[in-house]
């Protein structure tokens, strides 16, 4: 069940996508495959994310030639397992590759002089973080029944960003043709904790207000 505040947020979402026609859009989820999808990849989808994908699911569009991603829309229902938690798991399994080349954050605490101790402290840190959920290539919205309304995030190993002030203004900014500098809005809301910190982080970089590592 979904609040109605993410429910109407989702459904948005859901029509601007298919107006935008950018995309293959089959029937939406029903609930015994949310459960099913829920159990096996151990996630729970936030309310208006669920919405979304219920009014229709986005499967497949065009290759961009100039793209890593074969396909950037997760098919939930007849996709690959192993290539689904591949992405499930993208944003971690990068951040990991970049503490192995000597990335760490001012909020992990000390790291380790020792390569493969600061890799294992950072596995533990990032097994604590907040779960995310891939909505296409790589924006993801955090995940958590009863939620909706967070920033989508756009993960790129430790470069992550706002895009969107939610699931709906993401939509038009990807798909729609919204202007770009739509993006330029208060980082403040961004309030799941950990992912936060590393939007206030790049932010201060790019303002010149702090160090990135």
């Amino acid at each position: 069940m979904t609040s109605r505040e993410g429910e109407l947020l989702g459904v948005l979402a859901a029509r601007k996508l298919a107006e935008s026609g950018c995309c293959e859009i089959e029937p939406g989820l029903s609930d015994a495959e949310f459960d099913r999808i829920e159990r096996e990849f151990g996630i729970e989808f936030a309310d208006d994310h669920r919405a979304f994908l219920s009014t229709g699911l986005p499967v497949w569009e065009e290759p961009d030639p100039d793209s890593m991603w074969e396909n950037p829309w997760p098919d939930w229902r007849n996709g690959d397992p192993d290539q689904l938690r591949w992405h499930l798991n993208w944003e971690v399994d990068f951040l990991i590759e970049d503490v192995e080349r000597g990335h760490w954050t001012p909020w992990w605490g000390p790291r380790p002089d020792d390569p493969e101790e600061a890799v294992e402290a950072a596995r533990e840190v990032l097994a604590r973080a907040p779960r995310i959920v891939p909505v296409y290539a790589h924006r993801f919205l955090p995940a958590g029944h009863g939620t909706f309304g967070h920033p989508v995030l756009s993960m790129w190993r430790s470069d992550i960003i706002c895009f969107g002030f939610d699931l709906a203004h993401y939509i038009d900014l990807e798909f729609v043709g919204a202007p770009e500098d739509e993006v330029e809005w208060a980082r403040s809301d961004v309030v799941v904790p950990f992912w936060r910190d590393y939007v206030a982080w790049n932010e201060r970089s790019r303002t010149g207000t702090g160090e990135h590592a």
